[in-house]
């Protein structure tokens, strides 16, 4: 497998493949719910793991597509850069999440750099082993088919509230984004730098690190134990300016 060598810069420690992911660990990653013991048996074999260090770019924009991967463990961030260095994150991928699979389906060089934001373990596929998967499962190609709706919707979503919405709703919409269900409240799990944040919603990080606190002061959220309570679900709109004197 050199060629898949190539999408990690040479120095960096990156382990060799591992394989032979047990039918348990498939099981509990989205995209293959629903899939039989039997293709399960067989995407095993063909699957190996990964294990990348935080700060490593996983895949580049521009690169042949060859692989899906699907990550086990830790973090990444999807995002695109000018020449100049500036950046604009696309998302954030915690695990049970993929990516990849756009280039495989049609052929296409990857559209953006996918860069762990954590030491991250991997689940790789090559090419031809994914599409004899799909073609053999009808299961994996509607999970891939719903989670590319999913972000597609979610592209709309982005596109609309940087047209329709000031800092202030654009900061608490992906806080809200990002939180998830647990015991009746909803809770930011993963590590979300205010950098992350700025740079996904076109903002400075001087700016939403105002708006956080005063969301924080105005009763939005509260942070406990490394982790964002999500206390009001609503989109705030931003505090009407101070009369002038």
């Amino acid at each position: 497998s050199l060629h898949l060598m190539k999408e990690w810069p040479m120095n960096t420690q990156v382990e060799q493949p591992r394989r032979g992911p047990s039918l348990i660990l498939l099981h509990s990653i989205p995209i293959f719910a629903g899939v039989p013991d039997s293709q399960l048996e067989q995407i095993a074999k063909v699957a190996f793991h990964r294990r990348v260090p935080r700060q490593t770019t996983i895949v580049r924009a521009g690169d042949s597509t060859d692989s899906l991967y699907v990550l086990i463990s830790g973090g990444a961030k999807v995002l695109k850069s000018d020449e100049e260095g500036r950046e604009v994150i696309l998302t954030l991928l915690g695990p049970g999440e993929f990516f990849g699979e756009m280039g495989l389906i049609d052929g296409s060089p990857r559209s953006a750099d996918v860069m762990a934001t954590e030491t991250c373990e991997l689940l790789v596929i090559t090419k031809a082993d994914f599409k004899r998967c799909l073609a053999e499962n009808f299961d994996l190609c509607l999970n891939i088919m719903k989670s590319l709706v999913q972000r597609l919707r979610e592209a709309d979503r982005n596109i609309e509230s940087l047209a329709l919405m000031d800092v202030y709703g654009r900061v608490a919409k992906l806080l809200i984004d990002f939180s998830e269900e647990e015991r009746g409240q909803r809770v930011i799990r993963r590590r979300v730098t205010k950098q992350d944040i700025a740079k996904m919603i076109g903002a400075s990080r001087e700016m939403v690190s105002r708006v956080m606190k005063d969301l924080e002061n105005r009763g939005y959220f509260r942070v406990e134990e490394g982790r964002i309570v999500i206390l009001e679900k609503r989109v705030p709109a931003a505090p009407a300016p101070a009369p002038r004197p």
